[in-house]
């Protein structure tokens, strides 16, 4: 069960590539939505894909792991699949909750790149897992002469005079 709810921001960054290799800036759509899904003994896992087809930057920043009303007093164990910077795919337990002791897991927005899956390693849960869904999108619309002209506007920096032999 994943479930959105739409926050829209604006924001800038600073691209390379203008003319002349100077730092310009464009503009970069944010949009953030809800997420979440439950792991029980029904669903053992979950898998978070992004859509490949975009340019856009995907990040699945988590939230809460916590059990719910449901969930029997034993140990639930949630581990997260991703890959790692080497790009293998790599398993680590990320929680280890128990309703009599630790019902609940705060993660403080634990970023992940998608592909993501979660499992129910060990427990009968049900675990609720939230965070956000983010997606940055660099808008790529400037033509080269909004560069030019951009690029224009900056003052170009000039090399020093050199002064003739001291006396």
């Amino acid at each position: 069960m994943a479930a959105a709810a739409a926050f829209l921001s604006s924001e800038s960054r600073v691209r390379v590539g203008g003319a002349r290799g100077l730092r310009v800036p464009a503009p970069v759509t944010m949009d953030s939505f809800f997420f979440g899904c439950e792991l029980s003994s029904h669903t053992r896992s979950f898998t978070f894909r992004a859509e490949e087809e975009d340019d856009a930057e995907h990040v699945l920043a988590l939230t809460m792991l916590c059990l719910t009303e449901r969930a029997k007093d034993e140990c639930n164990v949630v581990e997260v699949v991703a890959r790692n910077h080497a790009h293998q795919e790599i398993a680590v337990p990320v929680a280890n909750l128990r309703l009599s002791c630790q019902p609940m897991l705060s993660l403080d927005d634990f970023q992940l790149q998608p592909p993501v899956t979660f499992r129910l390693k060990s427990g009968s849960g049900p675990v609720r897992i939230t965070g956000r869904h983010q997606i940055v999108t660099l808008s790529n619309d400037v033509s080269e002469e909004e560069e030019e002209e951009e690029a224009a506007d900056l003052c170009p920096v000039l090399p020093a005079k050199k002064r003739g032999p001291r006396p």
